[in-house]
């Protein structure tokens, strides 16, 4: 998917846009990838003698991919975007440097009363990077 179809399909912009590409997607399965340049803001004041991309950023990536999948699913409603409204078992297990692309997948389990319930895991070089899950509700785009 390239970058306009992203970019149309949830409401984040440079610099906050933390997904490069769409490699796969089926109805409830997304895989994305960002590359972390080392030329992104955060890693001046992020640890700057061994920088490391912030373990919140990896987590939004992730639910940006989410989004994305979840723009399919509402795509009936336009007028709605994906807001996060709970994470749980966050796991950080590698970490993610500068130069590091990472993959973004993420698997939509269950719709209840308007919620949506997904897993994500983040992996760099073959290794998992961050587990979670989260939930995200509609809200009105302002």
């Amino acid at each position: 998917m390239s970058l306009d179809a992203i970019q149309a399909a949830i409401p984040h912009r440079e610099p906050f846009l933390l997904i490069d590409e769409i490699i796969e997607q089926s109805e409830n399965h997304i895989v994305c990838r960002k590359k972390f340049t080392g030329e992104e803001f955060w890693y001046r004041g992020h640890y700057p003698e061994f920088p490391l991309t912030p373990g919140v950023l990896l987590c939004e990536s992730a639910m940006q991919a989410g989004a994305v999948l979840l723009a399919k699913v509402v795509a009936d409603n336009p007028e709605l975007v994906p807001v996060v409204s709970r994470m749980n078992n966050v796991k950080f297990k590698t970490m993610v440097q500068p130069g590091d692309t990472v993959t973004l997948d993420v698997t939509l389990n269950e719709k209840m009363a308007g919620a949506f319930f997904l897993d994500a895991k983040v992996i760099v070089n073959d290794k998992t990077a961050v587990t979670f899950d989260f939930a995200c509700k509609m809200a009105p785009r302002a």
